[in-house]
């Protein structure tokens, strides 16, 4: 199969279990090119790999107190192409969470738990339907 027809997808948390059972889960229930990293240092390196979208857990401070978060490693994610779709993911399930990830342009934020998963693959499919109407509607505007 062609792989640029897939979707490609940054997985990136330090929680090695989680990270490992959500690649399993996207590899066992859709079409997608799968990078895993435990770090923001080692994502941000690897944007020229160009993802479509990434999965950025919201500390990412388990492995290295000294490494940056996930808030940190968004911003520079969209510095570097603001076109990325990153989705949060944190344990905290807290409002103020929340929309602290939206202010940094996230294109939404899962709270990590058994259903997880499923949220994430509802979320994915949304952001490519929104892509591609906007995508359509910019072909109608510019032929008016």
């Amino acid at each position: 199969m062609n792989t640029t027809n897939k979707i490609k997808l940054f997985l990136v948390d330090d929680d090695a279990l989680f990270l490992k059972s959500l690649e399993i889960e996207f590899l066992d229930h859709a079409d997608f090119e799968i990078e895993t990293y435990s770090t923001g240092e080692l994502c941000l390196a690897n944007l020229s790999n160009n993802p479509d979208v990434i999965i950025l857990d919201y500390h990412l401070d388990g492995i290295d107190k000294n490494a940056i978060n996930g808030m940190e490693t968004l911003d520079k994610i969209k510095a570097f192409n603001p076109e990325i779709a990153v989705i949060m993911l944190s344990s905290q399930d807290k409002i103020e969470v929340a929309i602290d990830c939206m202010h940094h342009q996230a294109f939404d934020y899962v709270v990590k738990s058994e259903t997880a998963f499923v949220r994430l693959q509802k979320i994915i499919s949304a952001l490519f339907e929104y892509r591609k109407m906007k995508k359509e509607l910019k072909w109608y505007m510019d032929r008016m």
